[in-house]
């Protein structure tokens, strides 16, 4: 399989660099850990078989003392000599590589031919088992030897038998180990990163898909991303999904929101357009009256506007009784005779941005306080989802039958008093826009109007 080749790194429109290849990473971080385990394998293996070869060579020149012993006896002389010659033909040819060497005593050394004029070290400690050990007291020739201290019958002396092989037929056997022990790890490790890059690359393969999803519905060829999808990635494409219509809805709000206002504002427009042209004798009051219409309108859309986006970000949380404090100071400076009174729970919380909560509560409490005949009570409730605040007030209330037209843009309770008649259909659109609403019923305990804010809980 041919892996792909990956392209250079651009830099994005927005100034910022891509942190890199996914890919890349896993076959890197594989590759890494496929080396060091390996690495740590290799090594491991190497001291067995190593240790295992040194053992088995050692073994053979054991064999060889073990056999000098044997066929040594001390002559009439007292000097020592063999039963039987050793029948390796390596110890009569000179420098061959195999070696022997006999010390005891004041004697001479007795020694194999193959030293020719050359002599084996001699340590000055007893060995009465076998010690081995490595020599490089020959020129260009290391040496494995051997050595041993013996007493043998009718001999007070303590003899040392010293047999050595060139270490060249030892390291050649590790070496070829070695080799293909090398070899055979540098396959295997080629093996495993293939592998591994063949899982990066399939594993990967379906954000490649959803890639190309993305593409295909930033182009408009597609409006969701309706690929099956492994189940790792399917929670991101149900939140892409998600997203995207998400957005939808955000536009065509804002594309409602100025198309209401564009027609909101068109009568006054042609009014005051129409007064102009006919050079009329109340244009001072029309324009003025019509402009008055106009900033209603405009006030109420951004008012919508600001908890559209505000809501966009998922993260308003705003405490319910510091905005009621608020709300009452401000309407008590305003209307001196009016008594608003607080209670309920004071720790509760709404999902909404504390300027949006403000507004709602200072229409709903201002219109309470303008409407009434005095006295205004506020309570605050929570359920396991929702925050509710009752607005009551002791005024005339309103009709069943007119309850539903009073939210209507424009729509006032008494046109003999100043406002705009926007206050309700703000609070109606922004609770909306927040997951809430608003309901007006009649006050049990005071008479009046009672309207009931509902808005989700913050958690």
């Amino acid at each position: 399989m041919k892996l792909p080749v990956f392209p250079r790194l651009r830099r994005r429109s927005d100034g910022q660099r891509p942190t890199g290849s996914l890919t890349r990473r896993m076959i890197g971080i594989s590759a890494l850990w496929i080396a060091l385990l390996l690495g740590l394998g290799g090594y491991t293996l190497d001291r067995v078989l190593t240790s295992a070869v040194t053992s088995n060579f050692d073994t053979q020149l054991d064999y060889v003392l073990t056999a000098m012993i044997a066929s040594s006896e001390i002559g009439p002389d007292g000097n020592l000599m063999f039963n039987r010659e050793p029948a390796d033909q390596r110890f009569l040819e000179p420098y061959s590589g195999l070696y022997y060497q006999i010390t005891g005593g004041n004697t001479e050394p007795f020694q194999s031919r193959s030293l020719w004029d050359r002599r084996l070290a001699i340590a000055d400690h007893v060995d009465t088992g076998a010690h081995y050990y490595d020599s490089d007291q020959f020129p260009r020739e290391k040496l494995r030897v051997i050595e041993r201290d013996v007493r043998l019958p009718g001999s007070p002396v303590r003899w040392r038998f010293q047999v050595a092989q060139s270490r060249e037929v030892l390291d050649e056997q590790i070496g070829v180990l070695r080799r293909t022990m090398v070899r055979s790890f540098g396959v295997l490790g080629l093996g495993l990163i293939l592998l591994a890059a063949i899982q990066a690359i399939y594993g990967l393969w379906p954000l490649r898909r959803v890639r190309r999803a993305i593409a295909a519905i930033r182009s408009g060829k597609k409006a969701r991303i309706e690929e099956r999808l492994p189940r790792e990635i399917a929670p991101l494409t149900e939140e892409l999904n998600a997203l995207l219509a998400h957005n939808e809805t955000q536009a065509e709000e804002a594309r409602r929101h100025a198309g209401n206002l564009a027609h909101a504002l068109k009568t006054p427009l042609t009014v005051i357009t129409n007064a102009a042209t006919a050079r009329a004798e109340d244009l001072g009051p029309t324009v003025i009256r019509e402009a008055t219409t106009m900033r209603r309108q405009v006030d109420h859309h951004l008012a919508r506007a600001r908890a559209v986006g505000r809501r966009a970000t998922g993260l308003a949380r705003a405490p319910v009784w510091p905005s009621l404090e608020a709300v009452e100071r401000a309407v008590s400076r305003l209307y001196p005779a009016v008594t608003v009174d607080l209670a309920g729970s004071k720790e509760a919380a709404a999902r909404v941005e504390r300027q949006d909560l403000d507004e709602m509560l200072g229409n709903l409490i201002e219109n309470a306080a303008k409407y009434g005949g005095g006295r205004v009570f506020v309570t605050v409730k929570t359920t396991p989802d929702m925050v509710e605040i009752e607005v009551e007030d002791d005024g005339k209330g309103i009709p069943e039958a007119e309850r539903g037209t009073i939210f209507d843009r424009g729509a006032r309770l008494d046109t003999g008093k100043p406002g705009t008649g926007l206050g309700l259909a703000i609070v109606r659109d922004v609770a909306q826009i927040y997951g809430g609403c608003i309901a007006l019923e009649e006050s049990e305990d005071l008479g009046g109007l009672l309207a009931r804010l509902s808005l989700p809980k913050a958690g």
